[in-house]
């Protein structure tokens, strides 16, 4: 009895888009660097980083972060130092964090908006040393209240409306000192829109919005809540707010109403466990869409590489492929002067 021969997959014009072996041998496109490196899909470039970090009060101030091996918190002095070596290696744009003295967190994070507050000093030496360096800024309570939640707190009830009423408060005063872009990563309902219509109000009309409009409870932040001090005030959970981690679909609609609301790019946070997510989001939308390697996620990376489990270099460039490959335009990671250094050697050597 005569085999049938499984048919081929075809492409549009019906005719068949595989060959078969021997003729086709896949290794044939694999067995020289420069054969491999001109055939690859997606590529890595130095533009795409972003570089979260730590900034703290005082002069010339460095604290090592215990759960994040290699990060610092550091005073806006020596942050300007390390930025003008990350930026002469090719990073672009810079998220800041604040680490807020406990004298200045309130029930009602007043500090968030104090347009003297660490954050916008640091934007403004950052501006005036390194002007073309992109500044992103955070916008949320978290660093700046004694609960520790992204919000206001009443009856252990996270409210809503009146938190989108300090968050607006907090982005003008942060595009005022010199932000390029807004990042709201609180998760309240509607925060995009009331903080677009702040901006445009006030005239910061080129100031852009970066939506952290897929974040989810996650347990891979820890490292970064001890970092900015916020993990020891935090009472309860976030999970009225972040989104859950079983949820795909439900982030297409958050970026949606983002979109609507005038969000200029999104973000998806955590990154590597949400890659189905990101894709699903760059598919849909085409806008701008960003990753966040968070701080459990590169920890895990630096215990993993000091128990010799894994080569940490090889393994972060390879997650970083994984975030372009699932449809990211952009990545904050800690790791950024590494990987821009790594980068630049590879480019030198030619």
């Amino acid at each position: 009895m005569l085999m049938r021969q499984k048919s081929q997959p075809k492409n549009e014009q019906g005719a068949e888009s595989t060959g078969s072996y021997p003729r086709t041998r896949m290794r044939r496109l694999r067995q020289k660097s420069w054969i491999r490196e001109m055939v690859a899909e997606h590529s890595l470039s130095v533009s795409d980083l972003v570089w979260p970090v730590f900034i703290t009060e005082g002069k010339n101030q460095r604290e090592y972060i215990k759960s994040m091996p290699g990060v610092e918190r550091r005073s806006t002095d020596l942050t300007i130092e390390a930025l003008k070596k990350a930026h002469g290696n090719g990073v672009q744009a810079v998220a800041l964090f604040p680490v807020v003295p406990d004298k200045y967190k309130t029930m009602d994070g007043r500090e968030a908006f104090n347009p003297d507050n660490l954050m916008c000093r640091a934007v403004q030496e950052i501006k005036n040393a390194l002007p073309d360096m992109g500044i992103i800024t955070d916008v949320a309570l978290d660093p700046y209240t004694t609960h520790g939640h992204d919000g206001l707190v009443e009856d252990d009830k996270i409210l809503n409306d009146e938190t989108v009423e300090i968050l607006c408060r907090q982005a003008v005063v942060q595009a005022r000192a010199g932000a390029d872009i807004i990042a709201p990563s609180d998760m309240m309902d509607g925060r995009i829109g009331a903080i677009r219509d702040s901006l445009e109000s006030e005239s910061f009309t080129d100031t852009m919005i970066l939506s952290y409009a897929a974040k989810y409870a996650s347990s891979f932040y820890g490292p970064f809540r001890e970092a900015v001090g916020s993990g020891a005030f935090l009472k309860g959970d976030k999970k009225t707010y972040q989104m859950n981690p079983a949820n795909a679909d439900e982030a297409l609609l958050e970026v949606a109403l983002d979109i609507k609301e005038g969000a200029d790019m999104v973000m998806i946070k955590p990154g590597l466990p949400y890659l189905d997510v990101l894709h699903k989001v760059k598919e849909t939308f085409k806008i701008p869409t960003f990753a966040y390697q968070v701080s459990g996620e590169y920890a895990m990376l630096k215990a993993a590489a000091e128990y010799g489990c894994l080569d940490y270099e090889h393994t972060l460039m390879e997650t970083m492929i994984a975030f372009k490959r699932a449809g990211a335009d952009g990545i904050f990671t800690y790791a950024a002067p590494e990987i821009a250094k790594t980068l630049q050697e590879k480019s030198a050597k030619g």
